[in-house]
């Protein structure tokens, strides 16, 4: 690690896709004299720039590539993955080669270099939970192929961090919201976003049984604050000398039922547009999903050690959609 902060090396893998461009535009902001190198293979986000920072085209299931753009690197904030439970499910083998195969790349690099990390490893990795409030000491029983990559890759971080690099690791809600880079929206087909692109559009909001499932909801904003706040302490970490493994929940003290979004939706649609749109509870054809009342998350630990803590709503971010969009 240099000795100034103005010579700090951050890499993003991912950098073009739903958080990762949201993080790059942030670390600019923040930190406008860290060095960023910003890679993904645009598997689906297709930016190629994010304000000053060029996104290189880097697969990091090859090991040789991925290493050689991430050299020099102080701190990687690995947010490349095949992301959610039903492309997980349609193309297994490819999350099995970048989230398991990909994470350890990753991984191993920063063994041999003792280069910081961070990385996303989901709350699908406790499946149904047995207590609540969520912590990240919760046992590992995902329900699903998704969920199973991602323990996988947070062991593997596990296991290589062990006296030799300091690594965070993200316990992540629910996503949603949007943002911008370079006055172009990006956005995801996360549940919220869903629902208000479907009241836009004029059509039906389906709802998977039984309806009364509950999800803690999160922005991208804050999620992507929470990896620059990450990155700033791993720099410190990394000073230090320290090693091993910390855990936070990223999450918000939002967890209403998916019905109740939708009505929401319905409601604001309503009230800023003038739309009746319907909502319809229909056959819920995941493989495997969690099915609980309520999904409180305890996120003293990230607040306390990143000095992090959400600054958004689900509610304003729904009204916001509606009565910005064209």
């Amino acid at each position: 690690m240099s000795d100034t902060a103005e010579s700090v090396h951050v890499a993003v893998t991912g950098a073009a896709g739903y958080i990762g461009s949201r993080v790059v535009t942030q670390l600019q902001r923040d930190h406008p004299d860290w060095q960023i190198t910003a890679l993904d293979n645009f598997y689906l986000g297709d930016l190629r720039e994010v304000g000053d920072v060029p996104v290189e085209h880097v697969d990091i299931r090859n090991r040789d590539r991925l290493e050689a753009a991430l050299d020099g690197a102080d701190v990687v904030l690995h947010l490349a993955a095949i992301s959610g439970v039903d492309d997980c499910d349609e193309k297994p083998d490819l999350a099995y080669e970048v989230n398991v195969t990909g994470t350890s790349n990753v991984a191993w690099f920063c063994r041999k270099t003792g280069a910081a990390l961070c990385f996303p490893f989901s709350m699908a990795v406790i499946g149904d939970p047995e207590t609540f409030p969520i912590t990240v000491d919760l046992p590992r029983d995902p329900l699903n192929w998704y969920g199973r990559t991602k323990v996988l890759g947070e062991r593997a971080i596990d296991t290589f961090a062990d006296g030799s690099f300091p690594a965070h690791q993200f316990m992540i809600s629910n996503l949603y919201g949007r943002h911008e880079v370079g006055g172009r929206e990006v956005s995801k087909g996360t549940v919220i976003n869903f629902f208000v692109n479907r009241a836009l559009a004029g059509e039906t909001l389906t709802v998977y049984e039984p309806g009364s499932q509950s999800r803690n909801f999160i922005h991208v904003k804050d999620v992507a604050n929470a990896f620059v706040k990450s990155a700033e302490r791993l720099v410190e970490q990394s000073r230090a000398g320290e090693t091993g493994v910390e855990k936070y929940e990223i999450a918000s003290d939002e967890d209403p039922g998916v019905m109740a979004v939708a009505e929401l939706v319905q409601s604001i649609a309503r009230e800023e547009r003038g739309i009746d749109a319907d909502v319809e509870l229909v056959e819920n054809p995941r493989s495997g999903e969690t099915l609980v009342d309520e999904f409180g998350v305890e996120t003293a630990t990230a607040q306390d050690r990143l000095g992090w803590e959400p600054a958004e709503s689900v509610e304003a971010s729904i009204r916001g959609l509606l009565s910005e969009s064209d």
